[in-house]
């Protein structure tokens, strides 16, 4: 066993509220999405930040340990690459799935892992190859859920124990994806805590919400609400966090706001405690474990795939699963790839018009498109999407797409693929 240094409270560090951050009082440590930043050029914020012994945390989004694949070895090298440029104690990812090979596909967002035996024993395989490749120690991340697989084996509670005892990996309970999963799946919060190792746990993340139709979103974009904040005081009753962490992505509010959070967050957990973790080097077990039966991965797989097809490529919903609560979570996907394509690409909503007039565009593209490179790739494919078309139906901002696409192609100009997409559809005619 060994001793974590105390974290405190923080906040995710984004760019928009970098300013803030650092103003906030007390401000113990920051999150960082791992994928937004570059080990050699860091924001100057972050530089500040950590030169007045604030630390950072780099928690990536995009390894998929959840996926029937063995984890991409380059983003794994990547992710400890940001954990030594800063220092960190340790980094963090999720209990899920974003992509599958088979079709090849990706969500965009962190999906469920089913909890079946194949599932568990694919994921322990993951996070061990994980554990082995990254210079620190890695805690993993329940994940908010709208769907709910049919058939499952395991609990919640058990899925996350025997995941700790096989690998020993350590956790990241968000206890607001704890109360997102109460409203959408019936799942008992404190029946959770009661079940799982909570001498494992690295650190809780807080975040807002809000419920449409029945539905919990995980929105990151409202206040903290009372449910969530007494999920984390029931937390507080069984264990002293080494360190809770506020999240917020989006419609970032007032400076005062957030501090008021925090200071919200700080009356819930009271005064710091070192925390006694599990160690971080393999343990025997781990060392031991025989490899997963290649049928398993590809079982795992063809589940999987037959619910992104059906998320993101229009395909039929597997059989078991909630027919609306998959449309639910189809629309919250495409919304959101929306979104991010409009944070990697400010122009497009300026060049079609305005916000309306872009989601309307892109809506209807990623209908029937789905992803398959992420989302720099998108709005490109989507630009490409609009020239082949013809459109935007104004000359002028069709120019002017032409030449942004151009810019970031690199490739022919779209007059020609619009030639040869009419050439193909001449040809199929």
């Amino acid at each position: 066993m060994n001793t974590m240094a105390h974290l405190g409270v923080g906040i995710g560090w984004r760019p928009e509220i970098a300013d803030a951050v650092e103003r906030l009082p007390g401000l113990d440590w920051v999150e960082v999405v791992a994928e937004n930043i570059c080990p050699g050029h860091l924001p100057a914020s972050l530089l500040r930040l950590r030169e007045r012994g604030v630390r950072v945390v780099p928690h990536g989004v995009s390894l998929g340990l959840g996926g029937a694949e063995r984890p991409d070895a380059a983003k794994l090298a990547a992710l400890g690459e940001r954990a030594l440029a800063l220092g960190a104690p340790l980094v963090t990812e999720h209990i899920a799935f974003v992509r599958t090979s088979s079709p090849a596909l990706e969500a965009g967002h962190l999906l469920p892992v089913r909890r079946t035996r194949d599932a568990l024993d694919v994921l322990c395989e993951n996070v061990r190859i994980a554990q082995e490749a990254l210079p620190v120690p890695l805690a993993l991340e329940n994940i908010a859920a709208l769907v709910s697989w049919p058939g499952e084996e395991l609990t919640e509670g058990q899925f996350l124990t025997e995941l700790v005892e096989r690998t020993g990996v350590r956790l990241l309970i968000d206890v607001a994806n704890l109360h997102t999963n109460r409203v959408n799946r019936g799942e008992d919060p404190f029946a959770v805590l009661d079940a799982i190792p909570l001498e494992a746990l690295a650190y809780v993340h807080v975040a807002g919400g809000v419920e449409r139709d029945g539905v919990w979103h995980d929105t990151h974009a409202h206040p903290v609400p009372a449910v969530v904040l007494d999920v984390l005081a029931e937390l507080r009753e069984r264990v002293a966090p080494a360190g809770v962490l506020l999240e917020r992505d989006d419609d970032f509010p007032a400076e005062a706001e957030l501090a008021g959070e925090l200071a919200a967050i700080r009356g819930v957990v009271g005064p710091p405690e070192a925390v006694v973790l599990p160690p971080a080097g393999p343990s025997a077990l781990r060392r031991g474990a025989a490899p997963v039966d290649p049928r398993r991965r590809s079982r795992v797989g063809e589940e999987q795939g037959a619910l992104l097809s059906a998320l993101v490529a229009g395909a039929e919903v597997p059989e078991g699963f909630d027919e609306e609560r998959v449309r639910v979570q189809a629309r919250a996907l495409a919304a959101k790839r929306a979104g991010v394509v409009a944070k990697l690409a400010p122009e497009l909503p300026g060049i079609l018009g305005g916000e309306a007039p872009y989601r309307e565009a892109f809506l209807g593209y990623a209908g029937s498109r789905p992803m398959t490179a992420g989302y720099r790739r998108d709005a490109l494919d989507f630009a490409e999407h609009l020239l082949i078309r013809d459109l935007p139906a104004d000359p002028a901002a069709r120019r002017r797409l032409t030449t942004w696409w151009q810019d970031r192609a690199g490739a022919r100009p779209p007059r020609r693929i619009v030639r040869w997409a009419r050439a193909l559809a001449g040809r199929a005619a």
